[in-house]
């Protein structure tokens, strides 16, 4: 873990850039007292191309999906 000051930090920005995404943690300090935590955000899984029939069972619609509802009645 590298500390450094909120002055130094605005100097040499890219370079913690590069060091957290190679995985080192950088706490930024403003009057001696650690304010920021500079680290490299963790991967998210790929969640597409969406596969043909992978949400089959997640979503079920009801048999009377189509039929007017009661609150519209009087408008029809």
């Amino acid at each position: 873990m590298t500390q450094i000051t909120l002055t130094e930090a605005s100097q040499h920005l890219s370079d913690l850039i590069e060091a957290a995404l190679k995985g080192e943690e950088i706490i930024i300090t403003k009057d001696n007292k650690p304010v920021v935590k500079l680290v490299a955000v963790s991967s998210v899984k790929k969640r597409w191309p969406a596969k043909a029939g992978s949400a089959k069972g997640l979503v079920t619609i009801s048999d009377d999906f189509d039929e007017p509802l009661e609150d519209f009645k009087d408008y029809m």
